[in-house]
């Protein structure tokens, strides 16, 4: 069974779900750096992730911060 990204979590610690969804592009185009494939082993558990996925997991585990900037857009 596929696990789902903690979306609800997330979206409490942004303002909206445009800047969750800017916070996660911006996500993933950092975990990318790390090298071209779309997936990440789960240390945890030793299973296959995608970027995307988790992207939105270190959302909302707090382990990004999402600064805004003076027009209020995240980054």
């Amino acid at each position: 069974m596929s696990r789902r990204p903690n979306i609800e979590t997330a979206l409490k610690l942004v303002s909206s779900r445009y800047e969750l969804v800017h916070a996660a592009a911006k996500r993933v185009e950092q975990l990318m750096q790390q090298g071209e494939d779309i997936f990440l082993r789960d240390k945890v558990k030793g299973e296959l992730v995608k970027k995307t996925f988790q992207a939105i997991e270190d959302i909302a585990n707090g382990k990004v911060r999402i600064i805004r900037g003076e027009d209020g857009e995240s980054s």
